[in-house]
C-alpha cells in the first residue's frame, strides 16, 4: 500500500505498548476496540490505526 505516515505509526505504537491484549489479529475486532478505546474522530484515521495494528500483531515485529 505504501509508507504509512508517522502519526499512524506513532498511534499504533502506543496503544500497541499500553494495550496489547486487547488487540488481535482480526481487522474488525481491532476497529471496535480502537472505537471503545481510543478517541479517534475520522473513520479513516481509525481504519489505518486498525490496519497497522493488525499487520504489527501477524508479522510479530512488535517487541
Amino acid at each position: 500500500m505504501g509508507i504509512k505516515p508517522s502519526y499512524i505509526k506513532s498511534i499504533g505504537t502506543a496503544l500497541l505498548t499500553t494495550q496489547r491484549e486487547y488487540f488481535s489479529n482480526n481487522f474488525d475486532a481491532n476497529k471496535q476496540q480502537l472505537s471503545a478505546s481510543a478517541s479517534i474522530d475520522s473513520k479513516r484515521v481509525r481504519n489505518r490505526v486498525a490496519g497497522y495494528i493488525t499487520r504489527k500483531i501477524n508479522t510479530k515485529r512488535h517487541p
